[in-house]
């Protein structure tokens, strides 16, 4: 059965969710890593790797949803609460531009003081100021604006879409099962809420990215239940430009599990290049991975480093610290036989480095 499914994928033929799990029940990895690295390169035929140069930017770290895989948010009354300044907010847009960068990442925690105005007018400050792109708010978030707002989803979504957001982060979407959200982020939207945002953006004509956060609770079979309900969608609207799956990193947070060897991510990783048939890009994980599983990456399906993060805040609360600036990971890509390119949000090749 096994030698059947990897003939299967070799010969570029779509896995059914039974053909997928057994792959990565009994596939070793070397294979797994071969199949998804002849699939990345009949993909994007060039030897190219790419990256954004962009800054992560959390407005505020209050959030309502209490995620229990979470070390970065606190509660409205919390001596560490902030909503950032607009003082800040042009300090940090204006440090991206000067080094380079293309677009900012906005995200922030669900805010049970905010409306939905006080995004809008977050996007129209950041218009009317630069000229970047605004990579910004996860379906959670958006959610959470609509049901405050008492707007649909599509109402939302098109306020927000005027008011200057570019494109959405695919942040929020730990594991797409209920069984798991339940347990893990029980405030937080549901599966098919997480889905319907993403489908309704995408035929309001917005791209997105798409995220896996495993390693916590979930089981394989969850795993492969996130990817086919992606790779449905992607059949349905062609909306998502890449996919990123990271490990769930455990200090500081209420899950108290081992953390993911960089075998289990790998393995993980090129099975989504081969399942994940109709989406383009897949991102390597340095912030969680470090450099070298990363490098490694672009041997296991990946085609993309992701971004430089001038800031991140997020992974960092949980005790993660990997660093990597420009230079460095041009060098990681030229290192491993590829030419480095920067590109944009849309994935448009930029320049070449070196």
């Amino acid at each position: 059965m096994i030698d059947k499914i990897i003939e299967k994928a070799g010969a570029d033929q779509r896995l059914t969710p039974g053909e997928s799990l057994e792959l990565f029940h009994k596939a070793e990895l070397m294979t797994l890593g071969d199949l998804a690295d002849k699939k990345r390169h009949k993909l994007h035929r060039e030897p190219v790797v790419t990256y954004v140069v962009d800054r992560n930017i959390n407005y505020t770290n209050v959030c309502m949803s209490g995620c229990l895989f979470c070390a970065f948010y606190c509660t409205e009354n919390s001596d560490n609460a902030y909503i950032i300044s607009g003082d800040l907010l042009r300090q940090k847009i204006q440090e991206t531009i000067d080094l380079g960068g293309t677009q900012i990442l906005l995200q922030g925690g669900m805010h049970p003081g905010l409306g939905l105005d006080y995004y809008l007018d977050l996007l129209r400050f950041i218009h009317d100021n630069f000229k970047i792109h605004v990579h910004g708010f996860s379906p959670p978030e958006i959610f959470f604006m609509a049901q405050k707002s008492g707007l649909s989803v599509k109402q939302t979504l098109e306020q927000l879409i005027d008011a200057g957001l570019n494109s959405i982060p695919g942040g929020g979407a730990e594991i797409l099962s209920d069984e798991i959200r339940t347990k893990v982020s029980p405030n937080k939207c549901t599966a098919d809420q997480w889905l319907e945002v993403m489908r309704t953006a995408h035929l309001l004509g917005l791209k997105t990215s798409a995220t896996m956060m495993f390693g916590h609770v979930e089981k394989p079979e969850h795993i492969i239940e996130h990817m086919i309900k992606l790779r449905e969608l992607q059949d349905e609207t062609n909306g998502f430009t890449a996919f990123i799956p990271w490990t769930f990193q455990p200090d500081n947070t209420r899950i108290k599990v081992k953390t993911r060897t960089s075998a289990e991510y790998l393995r993980v990783l090129s099975l989504s290049r081969i399942v994940l048939d109709n989406i383009p890009n897949i991102q390597a994980s340095w912030v969680t991975q470090g450099d070298k599983i990363a490098q490694t990456a672009l041997f296991f399906g990946a085609n993309d480093l992701g971004s430089t993060m001038i800031e991140e805040n997020v992974v960092a609360a949980a005790g993660v610290n990997f660093r990597l600036p420009e230079s460095e990971m041009i060098r990681l890509i030229q290192n491993a036989g590829f030419q480095a390119v920067q590109r944009d949000c849309f994935y448009n090749h930029i320049c070449k480095k070196g």
